[in-house]
């Protein structure tokens, strides 16, 4: 695993770094809040009763949570990049592998997969390949991300 260069520029980005964030556990809050902030009523993912009575048999934590949480406070602990962020291109090849639950504690591994100059030459395009991961070293969501920074001085 790669030390995190602080702060990373496009010269200093290795293709093929690794790096691992710390845990963040799902508390019903978060929960909470991302079914009011998504408006995803499912009972699959509110009601107890239900979700009890699913091959599972307990509620399911939203699969766009899992991705909001992986790009989101993750991502963010383990990619420090100096160079101005221009746009978020999108997910690659995003998949859900498993199911989260309430009080999972989850964690990325951050692979440098690509990093390119544009045809303009004042921009370039970082891919990621990400792992969301549970404290039973499951890989429950993984896909690529990739993002568009500002070369400086192009």
């Amino acid at each position: 695993m790669a030390d995190t260069p602080k702060p990373m520029t496009y010269e200093t980005i290795e293709v093929g770094a690794r790096f691992v964030s710390g845990g963040r556990t799902i508390t019903a809050s978060d929960h909470g809040l991302f079914i009011l902030v998504s408006g995803d009523w499912h009972p699959i993912h509110c009601d107890d009763a239900y979700a009890a009575s699913t091959p599972l048999g307990k509620r399911l934590i939203h699969g766009t949570f899992g991705i909001t949480l992986a790009l989101g406070s993750l991502e963010a602990q383990v990619l420090k990049v100096s160079d101005n962020l221009v746009a978020a291109l999108g997910l690659k090849e995003w998949n859900y592998k498993a199911p989260m639950f309430l009080g999972d504690s989850l964690h990325i591994e951050l692979t440098i997969s690509d990093k390119r100059v544009t045809s303009r030459g004042d921009r370039y395009i970082l891919q990621r390949h990400i792992k969301l991961i549970n404290q039973d070293d499951v890989v429950v969501q993984e896909g690529k991300v990739e993002s568009m920074f500002a070369l400086p001085g192009a």
